[in-house]
């Protein structure tokens, strides 16, 4: 089959590989759609390392063709998505339903203590406990239940219910996911700060109701003009000027919330004193569990979340790093790999 293969940083093949063959408890998928991430970013770059050779890709979704042995509830030719943290079921927090913090994950495609080859070729083969079956929605909407997932986990750890007011810091498309996801939630109003105008313009039609343009004005006394302080801020960037206006924003009582990737070695002060007064939680927000994924897939599924709206590219494997570069300069939003149209 054909593949892209990460072969060393800054270098993708697409080379034919053999066929990967499903274990009892798996099934394969011929991959109809992939998400590039910016994991897959990181680790092309190498700001995230990882061993070479590697197939990358782990937003996706496609049909099964294979079916091990001790499967059931699945058959050949079912539409599915693709889970890709794969957890142990037996460390601590497996048990108590954490499986994306497992001790022993592992990631197919993605970032995780053992990483296996991913969705960025012809087919990829998946425990059958990490699949979800979609019926009639597109592969390209389908491969959006993965970072879907990731919001909604997110969501969860802001705690925002009905008639909190929520700011977002950066409307790429988790922020534009996020944003339908509190929206979903009955959080109001809900306030978003970003830079590009074709992504704010997205970001009203998709139910902002206030956009602040942060190279006009500082988002920090715009949002606080337009809203106040907010019960939640997350911040979408992964930056510490923007998790530092996240914490500005929000109320006594409130949830900064880290979505955004951080550089590893980044730092930033915070006042304890603050955070002890103001009863403030600063909360990170990592991955997605098995439960959110399902919940994603339900959404999708029932139209409550527009996906086709956040997917600007439609490319073959050979292009993965032309979407990099797009990616590094904030051109257009999700780059999907539709690996049926290589070359």
């Amino acid at each position: 089959m054909r593949a892209a293969t990460l072969t060393a940083v800054g270098s993708i093949d697409v080379r034919e590989i053999d066929r990967p063959e499903p274990g009892s408890d798996e099934v394969l998928v011929e991959v109809g759609a992939c998400g590039v991430c910016m994991t897959d970013y990181h680790m092309y770059h190498g700001s995230f390392a990882v061993e070479t050779p590697l197939v990358l890709g782990h937003e996706s979704a496609g049909e099964i063709v294979e079916v091990g042995s001790d499967v059931t509830g699945f058959a050949v030719g079912d539409h599915v998505a693709m889970n890709p943290v794969v957890p142990c079921s037996t460390c601590s927090a497996c048990k108590r339903g954490d499986t994306h913090l497992c001790a022993n994950n592992t990631s197919i495609g993605g970032a995780g203590k053992t990483i296996i080859d991913g969705a960025f070729a012809e087919y990829v083969r998946v425990p059958a406990t990490n699949i979800e079956k979609i019926g009639d929605l597109s592969f390209r909407e389908a491969a959006l239940a993965e970072p879907l997932a990731c919001c909604i986990h997110g969501a969860d750890r802001s705690e925002v219910g009905q008639g909190d007011s929520v700011a977002l810091i950066g409307a790429g498309p988790i922020g534009l996911l996020l944003l339908q996801t509190f929206r979903n939630r009955g959080a109001s109003p809900i306030v978003v700060s970003e830079l590009d105008p074709n992504r704010r313009e997205l970001a009203a039609e998709m139910g902002a109701d206030y956009c602040v343009d942060p190279a006009e004005r500082d988002p920090v006394e715009a949002i606080q003009d337009d809203v106040g302080a907010v019960d939640a801020a997350v911040e979408v960037v992964g930056k510490t000027e923007t998790i530092k206006q996240a914490h500005e924003l929000t109320a006594r009582g409130g949830t900064t919330l880290i979505f955004g990737v951080p550089d590893q070695d980044a730092t930033m002060e915070v006042s304890p004193f603050d955070i002890y007064f103001d009863e403030v939680d600063l909360r990170g927000t990592y991955a997605l569990t098995q439960e959110s994924f399902e919940r994603a897939v339900s959404l999708l599924s029932s139209g409550r979340i527009e996906a086709n709206a956040l997917v600007t590219s439609e490319i073959g494997l050979e292009d993965i790093p032309a979407a990099f570069d797009r990616m590094e300069e904030t051109n257009g939003l999700k780059n999907i790999v539709i690996p049926g149209n290589s070359e």
